[in-house]
Parts: C-alpha cells; sequence; structure tokens
C-alpha cells in the first residue's frame, strides 16, 4: 500500500494513506524514515468509574459491576427515518455532547406535556435570578418533551425521550419564527438486562444523554431533571476501546452505505506533545477488516485490536512511529464522528442502533454502581 504524508511545511505526496501531524516544535525533512518512539504510555480505559448518587441500597446484593462486552453482533443497515423521520432527523449531523444519566425516580410518559412546562418556567426563574442562558434577555422560551420512535432494540428497552428548547423574541408578531436553541435526548438501546430489572418500577433507565447547545442551556437542564427524578449525570468520555470498536463498525459499513474515508487520530506523550492524523482509503479499510472477520454474525474484540494492530504496523513500517503508545482520540467517516472527550455525530440514521448500543454500555459502565 502507498503511503502519502503531509507535512507541517504543506510538503505531500499522492497515496491511499494521509498522514498529518501536528506538533510545536517538530519539523520532519526529507523521507519520514527517522526513528522517533515515543514513551509508551499505561492504558487507562474505563479505570475511572463517575462519582455521585445511584441506586446502590436498591441494587446491593443483585449487581456488582458492569463490563464492556468483548464481542456483538455486526451492524445491520436499518433506516431509521422509516418509522419516525421527522424525529430521527433532529439525530442526525449534530454535535452531541455526551453523559450518563442514573435511573429517573417517578418518570411518566403520560407527564412529558407537564415536564415541558416545569422545565420552561424553571428556566425563567433563573433566568430572572441572573443566570446566564446566552440567548439575549427578552426572550421567552418554549420547551418540548416528544418520544423518539424506532430506537428501541429490546422490551427491556424504555422509550427515547427527545426536548427542544426554542427561543422568540417578547415583543414578536406571530409570524416570527421560533429558533431551536438547544436539543437533547435520552436513550437506553440495548440496555443491559440484568440492570434493567434490578430496577423497581418507579425508576425508568435512560443512561445516555446526549446535548447540542450552549453548555450553559445544558446545565440548566441537567439540574431540573436531577431536583425533579433525584438522578445523577455525568460526562461520558469515549475511550480508546470503544473508538477502536467505532473505527471496526464503520468500516464494516463500507459494502452496503460507502464510509469514503476513515481517519483515526493519536495523541502521543512526548515532549513538546505530538498528535498524528491518519486517514485510511476506504477500500483498503475494508479488504484488511474482511481478511480479518471470522463471522459473519458477530465480531471480537481480538478482530477489533488485530484491525488496529495491523494499521498501526503499517504506519510504523513507513514512519518509525509507534502509534500505540499514545492514545486514539478520535474517528470519523462520512457517517459520522467521535471524539475521546465524549463528542459524537451521526451522518447517517441507518447503522445508529450499533452505534447507540455501544453508547449505551458505556454509559452502563460509567454509571456509580
Amino acid at each position: 500500500m502507498r503511503v502519502g504524508v503531509l507535512m507541517d511545511q504543506g510538503t505531500a505526496t499522492a497515496g491511499y494513506f494521509t498522514v498529518i501531524f501536528k506538533k510545536v516544535a517538530y519539523r520532519f525533512r526529507g523521507t519520514p524514515s527517522n526513528n522517533f518512539t515515543p514513551k509508551r504510555a499505561a492504558n487507562n480505559l474505563y479505570r475511572s468509574y463517575g462519582a455521585g448518587a445511584g441506586l446502590t441500597s436498591v441494587r446491593k446484593g443483585k449487581l456488582t459491576s458492569l463490563k464492556l462486552p468483548t464481542s456483538r453482533e455486526v451492524p445491520k443497515a436499518r433506516d431509521l427515518s422509516e418509522r419516525d423521520p421527522e424525529q430521527i432527523s433532529k439525530l442526525t449531523e449534530k454535535n452531541w455532547n455526551l453523559y450518563y444519566v442514573t435511573p429517573l425516580y417517578k418518570f411518566v410518559y403520560t407527564g412529558l406535556k407537564s415536564y415541558s412546562r416545569q422545565l420552561s418556567a424553571f428556566i425563567v426563574a433563573e433566568k430572572q435570578k441572573g443566570i446566564a442562558v446566552e440567548v439575549g434577555l427578552e426572550t421567552n422560551f418554549k420547551v418540548n418533551f416528544s418520544i423518539i420512535q424506532g430506537l428501541t432494540e429490546i422490551e427491556e428497552d424504555a422509550e427515547a425521550v427527545f426536548l427542544q428548547i426554542c427561543s422568540k423574541p417578547k415583543f414578536a408578531t406571530e409570524a416570527t419564527a421560533e429558533t431551536v436553541v438547544w436539543s437533547g435526548w435520552l436513550s437506553c438501546v440495548n440496555g443491559n438486562t440484568e440492570y434493567l430489572s434490578s430496577l423497581p418500577p418507579e425508576f425508568t433507565c435512560l443512561p445516555l444523554f446526549c446535548a447540542n447547545g450552549a453548555e450553559t442551556m445544558t446545565a440548566l437542564v441537567t439540574t431540573w431533571f436531577q431536583r425533579t427524578f433525584d438522578c445523577n449525570f455525568g460526562p461520558l468520555r469515549i475511550g480508546s476501546n470503544s473508538l477502536c470498536w467505532l473505527a471496526a463498525m464503520w468500516t464494516g459499513c463500507e459494502p452496503e452505505m460507502g464510509i469514503r474515508y476513515l481517519k483515526l487520530s493519536w495523541s502521543l506523550p512526548c515532549s513538546p506533545p505530538l498528535n498524528v492524523s491518519f486517514t485510511v482509503h476506504p477500500g483498503d479499510a475494508w479488504e484488511l477488516w474482511r481478511s480479518i472477520r471470522q463471522d459473519q454474525v458477530r465480531m471480537t474484540i481480538e478482530e477489533v485490536d488485530q484491525f488496529m494492530s495491523c494499521l498501526e504496523s503499517h504506519f510504523f513500517r513507513h514512519f518509525k512511529i509507534h502509534l500505540s503508545a499514545g492514545e486514539l482520540t478520535d474517528v470519523s467517516t462520512s457517517l459520522g464522528s467521535a471524539h475521546r472527550d465524549g463528542k459524537i455525530k451521526f451522518m447517517s440514521s441507518h447503522y445508529m442502533p450499533g452505534i447507540l448500543t455501544l453508547l449505551t454500555e458505556s454509559a452502563f459502565v460509567m454509571m456509580p454502581i
């Protein structure tokens, strides 16, 4: 396979692989064969559990720990928009910040209209206290809770809930269109059945929370949820393990959907810091993944590790840099992108259930037990 390199100085050569180095002081000249090997960093995947109140007393003796699975079903192409096109379209082509959520106490789907009024009143009250919401002083808010049809995969999954906050100038005419200032949704896709069965009926488990909008508004929304439903929110980081899964899963979509490219980014622990972006031709990525696969129904962590190891080995042969010594920080294709800081973007709804299953599993792992 041929390799193309884009240096700091702008020098580039064509090829199926494109590599971008971002750094503070390094300057590569000539052929990329400098024997540069950063120090290896300790693996730190899912070792730090979120703090906060949970349902410890309820689950005591029933559930001691949750772990990410070592195998999963191969994602199947299924257009979610066929069932609820208006709602599903609101989930795609947006950058979502991810959070985990502990089970909601006495949350009922029949109360969505009431929740809309309560959250709207809460935002107005907080604004009157001087809380900045970054949409202007003379603004009216309208909050709408609704159900997203088609995201549940098993009987135990609770229906996903979508929130949208719109603003409108206080003295605007009726013809003035409302502006969406914030949106978010809670979901549970292929939730852990042992965990779900351990919950009393008063609790609704929607462990994955996605938010798009100003952080101040997200803080207001999560505060209202915590006070109303006695739950707890925490940031959901996407670890290297999950990013590797996403890289393999999106690569597997190439024959049916066409991923256009596979871009991977690493952060290497050296001084000064070095960030490397590695773009792989989709055909090459698919051929490699297909040669590794043993089962057409399920994929395993061993196959994912081998897939990433082959890419890293190919990179090392050309640049003498151990990517495995760093941390995978970003994965992106034309179907979506994900970053270790807990940001994800869906460009298509066809493979969302498989991706949301992985994120739901991550949320369960991060929740305090």
